[in-house]
């Protein structure tokens, strides 16, 4: 990657963190350089090791994936849907959230979570074979 390159991917690895801190009311970056997303309910992740745009997707496909699909109550959940959406331009569905928890959840296969987004979230891409 050359410098031009390099320089593109910060920027649009800080522009979707200042997209994600505009989209989620109260969210913040910690001291311990956690994104906190939704403080009520402790929805972060660390933002570590994170050097592109779409290394910061793949966070947001395996650490909200869980919340938005089973851990919060109706309310919680959608609210955090709707900001997820929001912030990456989609229109999932509560059962569609189950079904990219089912596949991506807790970074289980970051090479089928980049598949995923590199397909412009082709939902035929989590199909079980």
């Amino acid at each position: 990657m050359n410098a031009v390159e390099s320089l593109n991917e910060q920027i649009a690895l800080k522009s979707i963190i200042n997209h994600a801190l505009q989209v989620f009311p109260k969210s913040f970056i910690n001291h311990n350089n956690e994104i906190i997303l939704e403080p009520r309910n402790n929805v972060y992740f660390r933002l570590d090791g994170i050097e592109s745009e779409l290394d910061f997707k793949c966070k947001m496909f395996a650490w909200l994936s869980r919340p938005i699909a089973k851990g919060l109550n109706r309310y919680w959940s959608s609210k955090l849907l709707k900001s997820f959406n929001e912030l990456l331009n989609t229109h999932f569905t509560k059962d569609e959230m189950d079904q990219i928890y089912d596949r991506l959840g807790n970074d289980v296969n970051r090479e089928l979570t980049i598949q995923f987004i590199k397909s412009n979230y082709d939902s035929f891409i989590l199909e079980r074979e």
